[in-house]
């Protein structure tokens, strides 16, 4: 049976109304109501959900805020995870919201989109938010399926997520991987030559590459410059088969990466200096700012290191690879990413209708 009785605080001020159900092979559930109406309501569903053999223990979700199960989610979860560098900052800024205050049972849909609003106010990308929002939502299925919170409702799934921009269809055009090229040869950065081309031929990440960095945050919110890719080392590379193996990628899963001729070439004709086993003895970061220079040497704009993926991905479909095919060498796990990623040239589609 439920009871509703008032709570008082020490200086014996109403401060709201407390219901308690209890019922015969059932914990006793309470829970308090600043309006008695409330507490009544809240009584009678549970009651009624006792009576469907359809009640579910909401007290772990009631009683604790989302700031101590991201903490849990920090130290059970992230742990298990290649990309828990990247996620451990998007936890440490879930903290610091207003709704990481409030317990998880309460959190509706309107509280999660009211924290959307927050981070576009702070100038964050749809991208980034919905990165944040994918740690929230895999934060409350994991507490529904695996911390006793088995009644709790995910919140992400009733917002709308920011939409994605449409995305680059950045290509070589006419002659500017020449130029390009010859650009790399006149100012001195010719080491630069042989890691555009090989991810023109491999459509490789930059990360999977070459060796990066990136400034990542502490449990302590403090940047650290932390390495987060090894690069292609020559331990991964297998000439005779013509394959390059990835035990490190971008989205978590290994893959093995077939090299074209001009591939095996690039590699056969690359010292092999490097202590460190580094197929390409550079980073990133040192190729993004060389990438750059010569790209304004040649006199091409608009134009990012990364968007040779697109070029190769595309390259790809243009030689006659099916779907399958290209997902297996860039791995990609979506058809729709890997059409983001390809973008084919109207003049050479019209040159197969003939």
């Amino acid at each position: 049976m439920a009871s509703i009785g008032p709570r008082y605080d020490r200086d014996k001020n109403l401060i709201g109304w407390q219901a308690r159900v209890i019922r015969k092979g059932y914990p006793t559930s309470s829970k308090t109501f600043r309006q008695k109406k409330d507490a009544e309501q809240w009584a009678r569903s549970i009651e009624n959900e006792m009576d469907k053999g359809i009640w579910r223990d909401r007290s772990e979700a009631e009683h604790t805020t989302l700031k101590d199960a991201l903490n849990r989610y920090a130290q059970e979860i992230i742990p298990t995870k290649k990309s828990g560098d990247r996620e451990i900052g998007y936890l440490r800024q879930w903290q610091k919201r207003p709704i990481a205050k409030r317990f998880m049972a309460s959190i509706e849909g309107q509280d999660v989109a009211m924290s959307i609003k927050e981070m576009e106010a702070e100038g964050k990308g749809p991208n980034t938010i919905r990165l944040h929002l994918a740690l929230l939502s895999n934060l409350y299925n994991v507490a529904k399926k695996e911390w006793r919170m088995s009644s709790l409702d995910n919140p992400v799934e009733l917002v709308r997520k920011p939409k994605l921009p449409q995305g680059r269809d950045r290509r070589l055009i006419d002659d500017e991987e020449t130029r390009l090229l010859a650009a790399c040869d006149e100012g001195l950065t010719a080491w630069l030559r042989p890691a555009i081309l090989f991810a023109i031929e491999t459509a490789m990440r930059a990360g999977e590459i070459l060796e990066t960095w990136r400034y990542l945050k502490d449990a302590e919110g403090n940047k650290v410059k932390t390495k987060v890719s090894d690069g292609l080392q020559w331990s991964d590379i297998d000439l005779k088969k013509r394959t390059a193996h990835l035990t490190k990628t971008k989205n978590g899963d290994a893959r093995t990466v077939p090299l074209s001729s001009r591939a095996i070439q690039l590699l056969q004709e690359l010292p092999r200096s490097h202590d460190d086993g580094r197929v390409f003895g550079t980073t990133y970061e040192a190729i993004k700012q060389a990438f750059a220079r010569n790209c304004a040497r040649a006199g091409i704009e608009d134009l990012h290191f990364h968007d040779l993926r697109h070029e190769a991905t595309s390259r790809f479909f243009e030689k006659g690879f099916n779907p399958m095919e290209a997902s297996a060498i860039t791995g990609h796990k979506t058809l729709q990413m890997l059409k983001r990623y390809t973008h084919l040239k109207a003049e050479d589609l019209a040159k197969r209708l003939d």
